[in-house]
């Protein structure tokens, strides 16, 4: 009796994962090469701060030319290059309507003022704070990104946004930036479109 069930189970089981994998080989989905690159490029905090939900609605927009490469303020300059090198763009300087460019920063939560609301909790994208209704709430350091998207619900005011201490864990060698003077350049067209007119 016991043997016959776990023969018919695993038969089940047996046609139920032929059944899966011939579904996941057979309806895939291909996705874009170029919005995974793009993906790739930003820093994945989830913020919004480029008035898409999230890097990979983002990055859609980019590959589809509904978004230029320079709204991302906390990948800043140094994303913007990368994705004007990848997709043989002309380099933009950040966006003004999408904030400016700022150190990397964590949440920390007063935990002596902390309500436990769970408003920051709900308003977090990346789940990087833990806590419990009523109760006192912390911030996973490794999880949180810096989107400061905790700090508007939270009624008492008790999150604040410090930079990450450098430590030898966490520097890292800065990327190049590199300055573009277009001024010489643009006057050298002009100077030639008016020869030519």
């Amino acid at each position: 009796m016991i043997i016959t069930a776990i023969a018919i189970l695993g038969g089940l089981a047996l046609i139920f994962g032929l059944v899966l994998g011939y579904a996941a080989v057979r309806f895939k989905v291909e996705s874009n090469p170029i919005v995974d690159q793009i993906d790739a490029i930003l820093p994945q905090q989830q913020c919004g701060k480029c008035g898409f939900p999230g890097c990979r609605p983002y990055a859609e927009a980019i590959a589809s030319g509904e978004a230029d490469i320079n709204q991302c303020p906390p990948g800043g300059e140094t994303s913007m290059l990368a994705l004007a090198d990848l997709l043989d763009r002309d380099p933009q300087p950040l966006d003004p309507e999408h904030a400016e460019e700022k150190p990397v920063m964590l949440a920390v939560i007063d935990e002596q003022n902390c309500i436990g609301c769970t408003l920051c909790i709900q308003a977090c994208p990346v789940d990087a704070i833990l806590g419990t209704a009523k109760h006192m709430h912390t911030v996973i350091a490794s999880e949180c990104t810096g989107c400061e998207l905790c700090l508007a619900p939270c009624p008492v005011d008790c999150i604040s946004m410090e930079p990450i201490p450098s430590t030898t864990s966490t520097w890292k060698w800065p990327y190049p930036v590199y300055r573009l003077n277009t001024a010489p350049a643009r006057a050298t067209a002009e100077a030639e479109m008016e020869s030519a007119a």
